[in-house]
């Protein structure tokens, strides 16, 4: 079971809050997992496990935590969960390493390299009764609370197609640690598709560079329920596509930003416990356009992003008082379909998901 409206913001478990490690301070840990987990309710982050001198130092200078060299003695500190966020051919033997100490875990994506090791690791958390979830975090982006908010509304009627881009202009290659943009990107964005409109039948995809050191990739993905999904991520796009366009019987709903605010906040700075009820909120500039059949064209204010609620909504489910914010059998349905685009792809031709 899943918190799979995160509308409202969980209240914070009573009692104390809940001990967590990071595993990994790079750029994703230190940016994108430890300034969150400090905003989130009923979290404490106490301790990050790294093997690097400089980034041990890093971590205790900017959040006063210890810096321990393994989960098993991440685990003897008391910790309770971790989060892991280290490069991905990495992912499936940490999260299971950290499952058999007991440790309720969060694992950042990919959340596996294939949907057989997915699977595998989801299995184990069952077997032990601990708490999994990927770290699919922007189910709390402003721009997807926004358009949850336009189809719940009911304007646009059927939708028939959705488009979703992850496009941006980067000087270089895509970082090898990601296990490929397809699976990088893509994880995030076939996340959202099968979140939306649900499971995925058939996939075409294409790509340039070879697997895994994709700098462009594009999908289309044929959901069950007869919504087609259009994907895309590029790391050399010096104009991107909009964020969102989502096309209905009724009308269409356009958001052009290409990335959600809280992304840039964390990289200058800003936190969320700094900010408070401020944090998450998108500026008029940035709105989304709703336009109807015959009838005019306005804007759609933003909901606030809050990439905070993952935190809490895990930490609920650790003390046992709601379901973890991700079903873990997301992320192997997540990578099955990412698995079909490698092999279509590949194959060149439109494949089944298994």
């Amino acid at each position: 079971m899943t918190a799979d409206s995160p509308e409202q913001t969980p209240p914070a478990p009573a009692g104390p809050p809940v001990r967590f490690a990071l595993v990994g301070y790079g750029g994703g840990g230190r940016y994108f997992h430890a300034p969150v987990l400090a905003g989130a309710p009923g979290c404490e982050l106490v301790a990050v496990v790294t093997r690097d001198a400089g980034r041990a130092a890093l971590a205790r200078a900017e959040h006063g935590v210890r810096a321990v060299a393994s989960l098993e003695e991440a685990a003897d500190l008391g910790v309770e969960a971790v989060a892991v966020s280290t490069p991905a051919d990495t992912h499936t033997a940490l999260t299971e390493r950290a499952l058999r100490l007991g440790l309720a875990t969060v694992c950042d994506k990919p959340f596996a390299l294939d949907a057989a090791a997915a699977r595998r690791t989801v299995e184990l958390a069952a077997e032990l009764g601990v708490p999994l979830s990927p770290y699919q975090n922007r189910r709390w982006d402003s721009d997807l609370l926004t358009l949850r908010r336009v189809l719940a509304d009911g304007e646009l009627g059927r939708v028939v197609r959705f488009e979703s881009a992850f496009e941006r202009w980067t000087a270089g290659d895509p970082p090898a640690a990601g296990g490929g943009l397809l699976r990088d990107f893509g994880a995030h964005l076939v996340d959202q598709a099968l979140h939306l409109f649900g499971p995925v039948e058939a996939v075409a995809a294409q790509a340039r560079g070879g697997a895994g050191a994709e700098t462009d990739w594009r999908a289309q993905l044929t959901h069950a329920g007869g919504v087609r999904s259009e994907l895309s991520g590029s790391w050399h796009q010096a104009l991107p596509a909009p964020r969102f366009r989502v096309t209905g019987t009724a009308g269409t709903f356009v958001l052009e930003e290409a990335v959600d605010g809280q992304e840039a906040a964390l990289l200058a700075g800003r936190t969320p416990a700094a900010e408070g009820a401020a944090w998450g909120a998108e500026p008029p500039s940035r709105w989304g356009r709703l336009a109807l059949g015959g009838g005019a064209l306005r804007r759609v204010p933003s909901e606030h992003g809050r990439w905070p609620d993952f935190y809490a909504a895990f930490a609920r489910a650790v003390r046992g008082l709601g379901p973890v914010p991700v079903d873990p059998r997301d992320a192997v349905a997540t990578t099955a379909v990412v698995d079909a685009a490698l092999r279509a792809v590949a194959q060149g031709r439109t494949v089944e998901v298994g």
